[in-house]
């Protein structure tokens, strides 16, 4: 029988969480059919393919940039190369050419100055790349986190408690207990599963923009979620009553 590796045990597997984020979209579907809170869960699942892909190009190198690089620092010596084949090696030492040596020692640092920044630019341009496109990916959770919130922002557990009615600009509540509990653990889980995705991120950069970016999304959605745990516990103290 084989053994899965101890690494895959380790890291964050992004199809793992493409599965569960779809098994939860089928339960928002099935228990809150016509809500919006199903369509953010489809869009959960989308976005959770979107992030499965774009993470697992964090780790691939941009070939086109590695063989500029490759021909860059080719050109360079070959152009140190000629440069050195041109010089008056024998005026300089003989020292009947002091000119030779200022103007090959001057073309020389010039050169490789050149050489320097632009291997400098190439072999930054990638992490840059990467940088800015990981950033969009994480501000669109970021934001996604948010409207996941929203969803839950008007389910208030001490409306089933009783008394104190409606005003006309209350929003329409009709879910019982149970609905309304299981409502919120549903956006809990959805908020969970978002920071799961940053997560992915980090996991495939060393980038500690981005890992600080995911962290911050993390963050984020533990806050979030933590506020609708404390609705949930207060529905469980009713039933308890």
């Amino acid at each position: 029988m084989s053994r899965k590796p101890r690494n895959d045990y380790r890291t964050l597997n992004a199809d793992e969480i493409v599965v569960t984020v779809s098994r939860l979209v089928d339960r928002v579907r099935e228990r809150f059919p016509d809500s919006g809170l199903s369509g953010t869960a489809t869009q959960l699942l989308v976005t959770a393919k979107d992030t499965a892909r774009r993470a697992r190009g964090l780790s691939r190198p941009y070939f086109g940039l590695r063989a500029l690089v490759i021909l860059l620092t080719t050109a360079g010596v070959a152009a140190l190369v000629l440069l050195f084949k041109d010089v008056d090696w024998a005026g300089i030492a003989g020292r009947t050419n002091d000119l030779a040596l200022t103007e090959t020692l001057e073309s020389t640092v010039n050169l490789i100055i050149l050489m320097a920044a632009g291997l400098w630019f190439l072999l930054t341009l990638e992490e840059r790349w990467k940088r800015a496109r990981t950033q969009t990916a994480l501000h669109e959770l970021r934001a996604f986190a948010h409207v996941v919130d929203m969803h839950q922002l008007t389910k208030d557990p001490t409306v089933l408690l009783g008394g104190g009615g409606s005003t006309p600009s209350s929003p329409e509540r009709r879910m019982s207990r149970f609905e309304l509990t299981r409502y919120l653990e549903y956006c809990a889980e959805m908020l969970a599963l978002t920071g799961k995705l940053s997560a992915l991120y980090a996991g495939e950069s060393h980038d500690h923009v981005v890992i600080a970016g995911a962290s911050d999304v993390e963050t984020l959605c533990t806050d979030l979620g933590r506020k609708i745990w404390q609705k949930i516990t207060i529905l469980g103290d009713l039933a308890e009553r």
